[in-house]
Formats: C-alpha cells, sequence, structure tokens
C-alpha cells in the first residue's frame, strides 16, 4: 500500500492506495506547533490500520514537512518521496519561476490530465485556486482567499456577526442574520468561480475547455454554480499517485 499525504495550511489529507486507486483516507488539521512524536500518536491508528510500503508527501507548509518526514523515517523506516526539485512529475511548469509552483498545483495538474488534455482545475481549499493545463503542461493560475478564510475574515473583524456554519440557504435574500451570511458567502463564492471560468474562458478564446473541480469545499459550492463542472473528490491525491509510479 501507497500512503499520500498532501500537506495544505488547513488540513493534511492522508490517502491509502493500492496499484490503480485509492481505497481509503484521512483528514487532519495541519499543526505547526506539535512534535514529531505528536504527530505520530495522532496518526498512529490510521498507519497501524495498513501495511504502508511507501510514502509520498506533498507540501506547502515545510515545517510539516520535516515533521513528517521524521516520523516516517523513524516509525515506519520508509525515506519518503517529497515532491520538490528532482522528482518527475510529468508536468512542465510554463511559468516566470517554477520554483514558486506549489506541490499541491503540480499534483492537481497531473490528475486532471489523466482526465483531460486540457482543463481549468478549481480548487478550492484554503485559498482558492484557478489553474490552466495543457497537454502535460501548467500554464498559469490566479489565486484568491479561500471560502473559509473569509469567513473567518468577516466574522473576526466585525463585532457583532455571530460564528456560522457553512450551510447552503434556501434563499439568496434571507431575513435572518445567519441565513444571510451563509447566503453571502456561499452563493458569493459560487458567483466567483463562475466569473472566473468566464473571464478565463475569454482569455483563452475557447469556450469548449472542460472545467474540473476538487477541495474540501467543492461539494458544497460547485452544486451552486451555472458552469457545468466535474467535481472531482481526491484530485490533489490522485495526482500525488501518478506522479509516485512516474519515479518508480
Amino acid at each position: 500500500m501507497v500512503l499520500l499525504v498532501d500537506v495544505g495550511n488547513s488540513n493534511i489529507v492522508f490517502g491509502f492506495a493500492n496499484e490503480k486507486e485509492i481505497v481509503d483516507t484521512f483528514r487532519f488539521k495541519s499543526l505547526t506547533d506539535i512534535t514529531t512524536d505528536e504527530y505520530y500518536l495522532l496518526i498512529k491508528t490510521m498507519l497501524d490500520k495498513y501495511n504502508v510500503e511507501d510514502v509520498i508527501i506533498s507540501s506547502v507548509v515545510p515545517v510539516i514537512t520535516s515533521a513528517l518526514k521524521k516520523l516516517f523515517n523513524k516509525y515506519l523506516k520508509k525515506e519518503p518521496l517529497i515532491i520538490g526539485p528532482g522528482v518527475k512529475t510529468g508536468i512542465e511548469l510554463k511559468c516566470d519561476d517554477p520554483k514558486t509552483v506549489g506541490a499541491d498545483m503540480i499534483c492537481d495538474c497531473a490528475g486532471a490530465m489523466k482526465y483531460f488534455n486540457e482543463a481549468i482545475i478549481i480548487d478550492l481549499g484554503t485559498a482558492t485556486k484557478y489553474i490552466y493545463a495543457k497537454n502535460n503542461k501548467f500554464l498559469g493560475c490566479s489565486i484568491a482567499p479561500g471560502v473559509s478564510i473569509s469567513m473567518k475574515a468577516l466574522v473576526n473583524n466585525a463585532a457583532l456577526l455571530p460564528q456560522f456554519e457553512l450551510i447552503t440557504p434556501k434563499k439568496v435574500l434571507s431575513t435572518n442574520t445567519i441565513n444571510c451570511l451563509q447566503s453571502g458567502v456561499l452563493f458569493g463564492a459560487s458567483s466567483q468561480v463562475d466569473g472566473m471560468i468566464d473571464k478565463i474562458l475569454d482569455e483563452l478564446d475557447n469556450k469548449d475547455v472542460p472545467v474540473l473541480a476538487t477541495g474540501g469545499l467543492s461539494k458544497v459550492i460547485i452544486p451552486l454554480c451555472n458552469h457545468k463542472i466535474m467535481q472531482v473528490d481526491n484530485l490533489t491525491l490522485y495526482g500525488l499517485l501518478d506522479i509516485y509510479y512516474k519515479n518508480k
């Protein structure tokens, strides 16, 4: 079993995969203030469930990368493959500075290219990323504040606004504060997605580019969009799995 690890700023997603597919996933909060041993205690039950033969990591949080590398060295006696310079990804980075492209975006592209030769990829995570890839090339991206970040910023900076859950209200125009907040955040996010797709398609001068979406909030946001969007669970992990086999 291959252990796939996607370290984001908000969450770490662990995926267990055989040669063809991901058979199980676990999600934990990204914690930067605990030790390697504390991380091991946190995920030990999960690790004990499967026979881990190899590990690959995609990370945008260096301090967690270091902690997990030490964990796998110490407790599993495995040297993880970490996405970075020297790793064959199958994705050519056509940008000003390839070193600045996040490992998660590279994995998104690798995953999307398994479905289409050309695609717009929307990753709804800590940041909302709009990625364009074609013929195994990363060709550009737009990055906006993520839905959860926007929600927290609003509540934390407005004294009278309460905390609320991200549940879709029945109407856009509501008559109570909670539903008004939910409407603004969720319908507002879906409108941003639709609007950004329109602008990207205009820039590409091609209206037929497939659109894929992934990320923790994609199941909530994408059903509210007007565009036809293919929601793909664990796209980043599938890209990571593809990269693993390119290096083995």
